[in-house]
């Protein structure tokens, strides 16, 4: 099949279209990434360690309790004529799952306080439970834009929600008014946040909130992508929670550290895999679905040029970039965060969008039940025997066997009558090939560098400014290296971005 036809400019610029939300969460990147690296300088350890654990416990409740239902909007969205009952039912669903989170919170804190160790938990009930409520009453206002095709609205508000959010973080902590006062302004940005989403939502929509019968159709769709969700979430944080019941809440900002990954992959991964959701949708809706396949490798072909090489950084340079970003203190950190850096890898390939727009939520279900399944038995010997590092390992292994799980579903997902597809038929090669020669040799680059100037960076002075020069030089040296191997290849970069932001 021919990838270009006659209408083969509108299934190409699909990619052209998560230009904003990229663009957008690009900016507010550096804002969000402030909130870890300024609370480690200014927090105890002890502190940092609760911080983590408190925005566990948070985001757990954010992604488990919506159930699939504000994802199903990407679905249902845009192949609806009257848009409004599908906005308002889950708005109101959300609210409701605001309420349940807060009773959860304040009933359960205890028990989870005892777990950890950590008592200090117990000082911010009150509003962790109101910030879980009003985070997830919210979670809908970008989604109910992106859905709609609104990507330039839905830029707009993550620039601004993401940079309140790190203001609201950072600067009670400046002011010294510890993690008591932090706590305090979340809850506001939330609170503006959820009235936020019920005006935009439904601005410009009539009729009712909710139809009885479209309620049913939403829910039977999202329960099984919810019912994942239950699964997924707590597995991917069983080491986090096992990890934090053995250790010190010292030790475990130690570990949380070393799982700290940069947002580059929800930066890029979430808004591309978003906006091929809904090209599928409207391929499906035009019956040009045979298309689909060539959307899929687009996407994953332009993730493995951007997350292949930023992986191979990250763990070749991950003494300098931990020692930069979070200070000597932390650098114990390193071997937790090499081993971490697979997630980067496993975010190449958007099969989970593809899955979900295409109705087959029991994939995703089934993929999750299978990485719950192998994750207990390895979580619970990885840490009791090896500590932290059979935590994140555990972790590690448990997802690469749950994306193993979605790849086998997602050929049947994009194939036609006419067109049957196999695993090999929908992998990017070329352009994993390419990229994983670039970049395996611009990490070799770092190493070697590193064994000819250890000595010289360790009579470095202090200060943030002199921390940052080893790593911004192994940067410099493994992009010349990476772009220049591209080069050697065929790959132009500069085209290959061009082509990214113009969506051909």
């Amino acid at each position: 099949m021919s990838e270009k036809s006659g209408s083969a400019a509108p299934a190409a610029s699909f990619m052209g279209k998560a230009g904003p939300l990229v663009l957008a969460r690009l900016f507010t990147a550096g804002l969000t990434l402030s909130i870890p690296l300024v609370l480690a300088r200014v927090l105890s350890l002890e502190e940092y360690g609760t911080y983590y654990q408190l925005f566990l416990i948070a985001t757990t409740l954010y992604y488990v309790l919506p159930f699939g239902v504000v994802q199903s909007l990407y679905y249902f969205l845009p192949r609806a004529e009257e848009k409004r009952p599908w906005l308002g039912q889950t708005l109101l669903f959300m609210s409701g799952a605001g309420a349940v989170a807060a009773a959860l919170v304040w009933g359960l804190l205890g028990l989870v306080a005892n777990h950890f160790g950590n008592p200090a938990l117990l000082e911010h009930r009150a509003t962790l439970a109101l910030y879980t409520a009003f985070l997830l009453g919210s979670f809908p206002l970008e989604i109910s834009l992106t859905s709609q095709g609104r990507t330039k609205q839905s830029a707009l508000v993550y620039l601004v929600s993401d940079a309140v959010r790190a203001a609201a973080m950072v600067v009670p902590c400046l002011l010294g008014a510890g993690l008591h006062g932090m706590m305090m302004a979340v809850v506001g940005f939330t609170f503006l946040r959820f009235v936020a989403t019920w005006v935009v939502a439904l601005r410009g929509t009539t009729g009712p909130l909710a139809r009885a019968e479209l309620w049913r159709q939403q829910l039977v769709y999202a329960a099984p992508f919810g019912a994942a969700m239950a699964l997924a979430i707590p597995q991917q944080n069983a080491h986090l929670y096992m990890v934090a019941g053995v250790v010190s809440p010292a030790l475990y900002a130690l570990y949380r550290v070393g799982c700290f990954q940069l947002p580059v992959v929800d930066l890029l991964y979430t808004p591309t895999s978003e906006v091929l959701m809904v090209r599928l949708g409207e391929l499906e809706k035009q019956g040009r679905l045979e298309e689909g396949v060539g959307a899929f490798r687009e996407a994953a072909g332009k993730l493995a040029f951007l997350f292949l090489p930023f992986a191979a950084f990250l763990f070749a340079a991950a003494p300098e970039f931990i020692g930069a970003l979070f200070g000597a203190k932390f650098l114990p950190a390193v071997p937790i965060f090499r081993v971490s850096v697979v997630g980067v890898v496993l975010a190449i390939l958007p099969m989970d969008g593809v899955l979900r727009a295409r109705g087959h939520t029991r994939a995703i279900f089934l993929s999750y039940l299978i990485k719950a399944v192998v994750t207990v038995p390895l979580v619970w010997v990885g840490v009791r025997q090896f500590g932290m590092m059979g935590g994140v390992v555990s972790w590690a292994l448990a997802e690469l066997v749950g994306k193993c799980s979605l790849l086998v579903r997602v050929p049947a997902a994009l194939s036609t009558p006419s067109l049957r597809l196999r695993i090999r038929d929908i992998i990017p090669w070329r352009e994993l090939g390419k990229a994983s020669l670039a970049a395996f040799a611009a990490a070799a680059a770092v190493f070697v560098l590193r064994l000819g100037t250890e000595r010289a960076w360790g009579g470095l002075p202090e200060g943030f400014v002199w921390r940052t020069l080893p790593l911004a030089v192994a940067g410099l040296l493994f992009v010349l290296g990476y772009v220049g191997v591209l080069y050697a290849t065929g790959v132009r970069p500069l085209g290959l971005l061009a082509r990214a932001r113009r969506g051909g």
